[in-house]
């Protein structure tokens, strides 16, 4: 809507003349009805409350409102107070400062509301009238409790305008200035259940995403009829077209057609066929596209009711994945007279089964939605036992979940907590013990760890004393101060020594001595093309890291240009059928697309675009098995339907094959195909550099110890991530385990190469982990009643790697060094 849309609510409750009865919830139902009014999410209204003023202020709020509104504006008024008719059957609205005896001049006339209606430029204006009606009239002229008020006959005429009122017959009535005995209506039943409509969206009768002035009447009438039978809400509206006042969750899903060849084999003559497409429609049921699965939701039960008996009951079972399922069957609540406990329901399955509703069965049990479920707040009695339900309904069907509340004695519920006492001091003494353990082990760590560093310092001089070229007190502390003194005798005669370039771990320096060698010098056979590539110089690129770096870079290409095209059938892109695995393939094809980059740089060509080509080779398995896998169980799926024109072809673009793997497949294949190739010629490489090769050894210094520990802790995220699904659905975790399991080994794989070989590993490593995140979370995603224990010691595991590799990189840093 182009225009404002602004809301005023009246609501006075409390008067001056002990003639008119003190209302008690108009206060209330002016916080609650403000509060969804101004809700962006569901009206979006600018909401304007009066409470308990007198006449003239009220009749300020309401002129303002009507005489600025615009055209396209949406206004609304809604009273909450008492409505009084005088002798000559004149309307009035009761304010603060109303007598019953003096109405034109102290409470609101309904003819000065309609004024100010008809005076606006706004073409769609909505009062919702909230009130108890009673006769005024001259001292000692009794009324009867009963009859119409006629209230809509003060505010016929006009266009654009919509009166709703709460009831329109007479509740009480006052003999002169005295309010007569009676039970008044409460004026909160109306008011309540327009705010029970609006926030749950139960107004929305026809579930297409919006609540219309109409439909909002029809739930209000029935709503209010049922908790009071003599009241009795009526409406006049006049306006051209439909009124929106707010949205709805209640969308009701439209299934989307099954794609033609998944049709074609539900209708093939061939059981094995059907059961086939009974697997694909099992797995679209799942799908986080709702009218995807409700397509597959509706073929299913189709089929479970007019196959052949084998093939209905797999279309059953599928069916009874996706059915409405809540984590607990009933709730058993105890509180004190008069107070409440609250409680919890997580609604289980895939998507589309979550998308459901909850509706109590009686007004102590007060229901708020919350993502994944709901959230009930209980009231107890005076005494015993009350007993209701919940009934959660969704498009798949919908469960009752039963409610039960014990009323105890007030002095036996604050003791109730006491047995927890004891969980939460162990709870609490945990951090202590951690913090111990964590303050010990830096008295530990240096004990440990100088003693290696001190020998392999003390060790390195004597070691080279023949080069006179000490390099390896670049690892010691002293490295800094040393390295500056050995740049200036570059030029000394020590230099030609034929064993320096096998000793030499830093390429860089060992082509800066190259030349001081010169051509008649026993090193200058080494000067060949071959050798000037195998020793990283300038100029010269090894065929085996150019080949690496050109397939990376064709990798990337391959996956940019399969990521947006059908990956399965003729309606599937990766993302919609993986979900998360796109997340995974743009990660590592940014990783390896940076490292063949770089493994043509003449400055990083050597050891750091090779390294980092390994990390992205080695992420990229994750994606290779998961492709792979893809294919072997597609090929096994289809075999029973082998002659039916429901059989595999992998890579054809044509989506009538039995599987459907399209385009987007094959290139995505193609590209963690050339990526696992570019890392391992990428480790080649640099096994072919004599100035860097593999130099298995011991692992040196606290971080890399802890790049490798932290590994073994993602690893065991992984893992955990696997027992915690594998307890819920074992079939599902059969499915993902061997992805799990090559996560967790990967985990620990990609640091300890890192350590071995270079920390640059770890860079591109690490991205491709951090992608491995998204398919194995979408995985648990169905799963809402699984804990997060194995996510968090993931995600926890990998941000303290990311900071670990920082360090590592840095301390490696080679100052300036070539690459």
């Amino acid at each position: 809507m182009a225009g404002r849309r602004r809301a005023l609510i009246v609501a006075n409750g409390e008067y001056d003349n002990a003639g008119l009865q003190r209302l008690g919830s108009p206060a209330a139902d002016a916080d609650a009805l403000a509060a969804v009014l101004g809700d962006r999410a569901i009206s979006d209204f600018e909401v304007g409350v009066v409470r308990n003023e007198t006449a003239h202020v009220v009749q300020a709020e309401i002129e303002d409102l009507c005489l600025e509104g615009k055209p396209d504006d949406v206004l609304l008024m809604h009273f909450s107070c008492h409505g009084l008719k005088d002798d000559a059957g004149g309307l009035y609205f009761a304010a603060r400062n109303t007598r019953p005896d003096r109405l034109r001049s102290t409470a609101v006339s309904a003819q000065f509301v309609q004024q100010c209606i008809r005076q606006s430029r706004s073409r769609s204006i909505v009062l919702l009238l909230d009130c108890c009606y009673g006769g005024a009239f001259s001292q000692g002229v009794a009324v009867r409790a009963s009859g119409d008020a006629n209230v809509l006959d003060s505010f016929r005429g006009g266009r654009g305008r919509a009166v709703i009122t709460a009831s329109n017959s007479i509740e009480y009535a006052f003999e002169g200035a005295t309010l007569a005995a009676g039970q008044p209506a409460r004026p909160s039943v109306f008011t309540s259940a327009l705010v029970e409509g609006l926030r749950t969206g139960e107004a929305d009768r026809d579930e297409d995403g919006w609540i219309a002035l109409g439909e909002l009447y029809e739930y209000l009438f029935d709503r209010v009829r049922e908790r009071n039978p003599k009241q009795t809400p009526s409406r006049d509206i006049e306006m051209q077209g439909e009124l929106y006042l707010a949205k709805s969750r209640r969308r009701r899903i439209r299934p989307s057609p099954i794609p033609s060849d998944l049709a074609a084999a539900i209708e093939a003559e061939n059981p094995f066929t059907r059961l086939g497409a009974v697997a694909e429609l099992r797995r679209r049921l799942s799908s986080a596209n709702l009218p995807v699965a409700m397509g597959a939701f509706e073929a299913l039960r189709a089929m479970a009711s007019t196959d052949i008996e084998h093939v209905a009951a797999a279309a059953s079972d599928a069916l009874s994945s996706a059915v409405v399922r809540v984590d607990v069957p009933s709730v058993r609540l105890s509180a004190s007279p008069g107070s409440s406990a609250s409680a919890s329901l997580r609604v289980l399955g895939p998507p589309v089964a979550r998308e459901v509703r909850f509706e109590a069965s009686d007004a102590w049990i007060a229901v708020a939605e919350v993502p994944g479920g709901a959230s009930l707040s209980v009231e107890a009695g005076d005494a015993g036992v009350r007993r209701g339900e919940v009934v959660v309904s969704g498009p798949t069907g919908e469960a009752v979940v039963a409610v039960e509340i014990e009323t105890l004695p007030g002095v036996v519920a604050e003791p109730e907590p006491e047995p927890v006492a004891p969980v939460e001091q162990a709870l609490v003494a945990q951090p202590v013990v951690a913090e111990a353990e964590s303050a010990a082990a830096p008295a530990a760590r240096p004990e440990v760890a100088e003693p290696v560093a001190v020998a392999e310092s003390a060790a390195a001089p004597a070691a080279q004393a023949e080069v006179a070229e000490p390099i390896a007190v670049a690892e010691s502390a002293a490295a800094p101060a040393a390295r500056p003194e050995v740049a200036e005798p570059a030029n000394a005669p020590v230099a030609p020594v034929v064993a320096e370039p096998a000793l030499d771990p830093d390429p860089a320096a060992a082509t800066e001595r190259k030349p001081v060698a010169g051509p008649g010098s026993p090193a200058a056979p080494e000067a060949t093309p071959v050798a000037a590539a195998r020793t990283g110089q300038p100029g010269a690129v090894d065929p085996v890291g150019g080949f690496a770096g050109v397939a990376a870079i064709a990798g990337s290409v391959f996956a940019v240009v399969g990521l947006p095209m059908k990956y399965r059938w003729d309606s599937y892109l990766l993302a919609e059928y993986r979900p998360g695995m796109q997340v995974y393939v743009v990660l590592v094809a940014v990783c390896a697309l940076v490292a063949g980059l770089l493994t043509l740089v003449p400055r990083t060509r050597a050891r750091t675009g090779p390294a980092l080509l390994a990390g992205a080779g080695l992420a990229a398995l994750f994606g290779l098995a998961r492709f792979v896998g893809e294919i072997i169980t597609l090929s096994a799926a289809s075999a029973a339907g082998r002659g039916t024109g429901y059989t595999l072809v992998a890579f054809a673009s044509d989506s009538s094959s039995g599987t459907g793997l399209n385009a987007g497949f094959t290139f995505v294949l193609l590209a963690h195909l050339a990526w696992v190739l570019a890392g391992a010629c990428a480790l080649v490489a640099l096994r072919r550099n004599p100035a860097v090769g593999l130099r298995a050894g011991p692992v040196r210094g606290w971080p890399a110890w802890s790049a490798i520990g932290l590994g073994v802790l993602l690893g065991v995220g992984w893992l955990t991530q696997l027992v915690e699904l594998s307890a819920y659905d074992s079939d599902s975790a059969g499915r993902n385990a061997a992805y799990y399991v090559l996560g967790a080994l990967l985990a620990v794989l990609v640091p300890v190469v890192a350590v071995v070989l270079s920390p640059a590993v770890l860079v591109t490593g690490i991205a491709g982990l951090a992608g491995v995140l998204g398919p194995t979370f979408a995985v648990l995603a169905d799963y809402s009643s699984l804990t997060y224990a194995g996510q968090a010691i993931a995600v926890s595991a990998l941000v303290l790697l990311a900071i670990d590799t920082v360090v590592l990189v840095l301390r490696n840093q080679p100052n300036g060094r070539q690459s």
